[in-house]
């Protein structure tokens, strides 16, 4: 169990009083109708505010006032329910180890040993039990077997009654009291009715429970990536200390194959760290002094140490696991459907049970003992377990099989939306480009070297912050240069300084031919071997404006000139770009592939938004948006197709994002804003991504889908059948209880087996 402390948010996001929160690990609440019990055990108790169960994940958080009540009480009212609460870091029993299987596997011998005695002649001998009742050998091995193998089905139907609840574990008991309780009234055996729902039920219980675990499985490996303990230097000394009591600022210690124990900064050595439990990065990851490390992630090679930017509690791991608890525990649509259909198909087939019950003998001229039996046997069926179950457990797989690809998909919602995607929004900076700019050419004028305009380039723009001024003087490099005064910042246009006293200024052309430079007439540099002279139409003359400049925009770069106002002259031209990432184009063809139309949304102008969209190859461009124009945009997207997904930062693109129909923020971790933000977050900063979301979101669609039409079908097919007497109760039991619990879990685990491209 986990404390969250005082919070005034409910678990849905709607405000709330103020409470502490707490959630519990609640392992043998593995379907509906379970959690229902504790559901409405947790309404009935004192001082509870909110409450929100997860069958599938077997987690219940618990918003409660502390001055009304205490986290025991929460407990205790859980535990009354009937379901035990253990601690997070407990090891979960084996569903085949518990006690509930030590009694199926009498219970079922019970019941073997009944049948066998019953068809072996002169075996079935009369025998008294108690003194009281006659009963035959056989009889009384399958009340031994309902003794057994019902206790716990009978103890929980009481906690059902007692919870108004309509469950499976009410409806099995009154299915097992009342074959009891015909046997008596008609004067024939229904014992082995009993035996047989008994021990049936219980083998059912255990296959769905250990089905339930295995698909909790994977999130509780995503929990199990962080290590148990972590090496910190105090006073100079190594002490290995639980993981949980590093401190933000903690020295930390992580050798060759150990685990990084939480979100720091390099501070010593460096090692090439695997990310792929975090990322989905399937590529170590260089790291030295400086760098960022996330918890979870893997040392390979090097030794480093860590200063502690956050606690185990507070690191990009524990938030992943904590987010994909989250969206396990948020209802889909579709599975809000369902739980809607099934409150009214109980209600329906107890009733149709009754009806049979009593009508069959006039009816179809069964025996009224023949009549219970089908009324018994539509108990049986009246549960909606196996449908109910059925997107819940797909979600989970679903969620935390993209949580271990690098994507972290928020909740049901977000995965179907993600399955109907037919255009996806790019934000071009940042997104389809790196978002950092780079010098990429430079052009030497009257009798400057390329070396002579990036020593005067960086001199200007040395105490810029712009980031054109900071990549052009990490370009130049450092060294000695000539002495800055008089620095000035033209607005949007350019910058200005006195290099060794010689005034320079670096800018947009436009500022230049504001200033009175004669831009069509500059001359070429040196022997004709450089890119001056190769675009030059004269001799060694430019028209900076009709050829160099426009050449340079239309290739979607950013032109800066470096001249001395004083004389007029341009030194010479440096061009800078975002670089496309080399993984956009071939992400933005595997989308095509997958008929998925897409779109640049970007504030560049339209030369650049146009020669960016070019190289990447996207469908569409829209360019000079101001963010409340990003925001139209989607907004008019999403009015013509059946799901828009914005693509962004999840920081400054939050609107557009908001706006969309699944909004997606890159390079999530470490990110706050971006893990909040957005429906969707991808952990690397790797568009490459997106594919692998749609197949497994689509993929995922289908599982649900056919989990929820095969349970209904095979339901259905059995009702049906039970009036004819087609459907035998064991059959009831184990193909529409256990056999679908099975079926259901074991596709939704096919999602597990989507990959990203190029991983296996």
């Amino acid at each position: 169990m986990t404390a969250e402390g005082p919070r005034g948010e409910a678990d849905d996001g709607r405000q709330s009083a103020p409470g502490t929160a707490v959630r519990l690990s609640v392992p043998s609440m593995d379907c509906a109708s379970c959690a229902s019990k504790v559901e409405a055990a947790l309404g009935d108790a004192e001082g509870v505010v909110t409450h929100r169960t997860d069958p599938a994940a077997g987690r219940v958080q618990v918003t409660y006032d502390p001055e009304a009540t205490g986290e025991e009480d929460v407990v205790a009212a859980v535990e009354a329910a009937g379901y035990g609460v253990v601690p997070d870091d407990a090891e979960t029993e084996s569903a085949w180890r518990s006690r509930r299987a030590a009694e199926t596997l009498v219970a079922g011998l019970l019941l073997v040993g009944g049948l066998a005695v019953a068809v072996v002649p002169g075996a079935d001998a009369r025998v008294l039990a108690a003194g009281v009742v006659d009963l035959s050998a056989a009889d009384a091995l399958f009340l031994g077997s309902v003794a057994v193998g019902g206790r716990a089905i009978l103890a929980n139907g009481v906690r059902s009654l007692r919870a108004r609840s309509l469950d499976m574990d009410f409806l099995m008991s009154a299915a097992i009291v009342g074959a009891l309780a015909a046997s008596v009234a008609f004067g024939r055996s229904l014992y082995v009715e009993a035996a047989t729902l008994a021990a049936l039920f219980s083998v059912a219980e255990l296959l769905e429970r250990a089905s339930v675990d295995r698909a909790r499985s994977s999130l509780e490996e995503l929990m199990e990536l962080a290590p148990d303990e972590a090496t910190v230097v105090r006073d100079g000394t190594e002490r290995v200390v639980p993981a949980g009591d590093v401190a933000v600022g903690d020295r930390v210690v992580v050798r060759p194959g150990e685990r990084v124990p939480t979100d720091g900064e390099v501070v010593e050595g460096s090692s090439a760290v695997d990310q792929s439990a975090v990322t989905g990065e399937s590529v170590p990851v260089d790291v030295a002094v400086g760098d960022e490390v996330y918890a979870g992630t893997v040392a390979e090679e090097g030794y480093v140490e860590v200063r502690a930017t956050a606690p185990a509690s507070e690191s990009t791991l524990a938030r992943v696991v904590e987010l994909v608890e989250d969206a396990s525990a948020a209802r889909a649509d579709r599975e809000q459907f369902v739980e809607r259909f099934a409150a009214r198909y109980t209600p329906a087939v107890v009733g149709l049970a009754a009806v049979v019950t009593l009508a069959s003998p006039a009816v179809l001229g069964v025996t009224t003992a023949t009549a219970v039996v089908y009324g018994l046997t539509l108990l049986v069926l009246a549960c909606p377990c196996a449908f109910v179950i059925a997107t819940p457990v797909s979600v989970v797989s679903g969620v935390t099989s993209a949580a271990r690809s690098g994507v972290l998909v928020k909740g049901g919602d977000a995965l179907e939306a993600a399955g109907a995607v037919d255009v996806v929004a790019f934000d071009k900076t940042g997104t389809l480009t790196r978002g950092e700019l780079t010098v990429t050419d430079v052009v030497a004028l009257n009798g400057n070297t390329e070396a002579d305009v990036l020593r005067c380039a960086r001199g200007v723009e040395r105490r810029s912050e712009h980031p054109i001024g900071e990549a052009i003087v990490a370009e130049a490099g450092g060294g000695s240069g000539p002495a800055v005064d008089d620095f000035e910042s033209i607005t949007g246009r350019g910058v200005r300084a006195a290099l060794d006293g010689t005034p320079h200024v670096a800018g947009e052309p436009a500022l230049f031919a504001d200033l009175g430079f004669d831009l069509s007439h500059v001359h070429a540099t040196g022997d004709g071997s450089g890119a001056a002279r190769r675009l030059c139409e004269h001799a060694d003359c430019l028209d900076l404006l009709d050829g160099v400049v426009p050449r340079l925009q239309s290739e979607g770069k950013t032109v800066v000139l470096v001249g001395r106002p004083d004389d007029g002259e341009v030194e010479g031209v440096v061009a800078l770009a975002d670089e496309v990432r080399p993984e956009a184009r071939q992400t933005v063809g595997r989308l095509r592939e997958r008929g998925v139309e897409t779109v640049m949304l970007t504030g560049d102008n339209e030369r650049t938004a146009r020669a960016v969209a070019g190289e990447v190859g996207v469908d569409d461009h829209r360019a000079g948006l101001l963010p409340a124009e990003k925001v139209a945009a989607v907004e008019e997207l999403v009015a013509d197709h059946d799901g828009v997904a914005m693509v962004g930062d999840g920081v400054n693109d939050a609107p557009a994002l908001a706006a969309a129909t699944v909004g997606v923020a890159m390079g999530a971790a470490g990110s706050d804003a971006a893990l909040e933000t957005a429906d969707v977050a991808l952990m690397a900063d790797d568009v490459s991504r997106l594919p692998y979301l749609f197949d497994l979101s689509r993929r995922a669609v289908g599982v649900i889908r056919q989990n929820v039409a095969a349970s209904l079908l095979v339901k259905a097919a059995l009702v049906v059948g039970v009036p004819f007497g087609l459907v035998p109760i064991w059959l009831a039991v184990l193909a529409g209880d256990a056999g679908m619990t099975v079926g259901i879990t074991a596709n939704a685990a096919r999602l597990a087996r989507v990959r990203p491209d190029g991983q296996s």
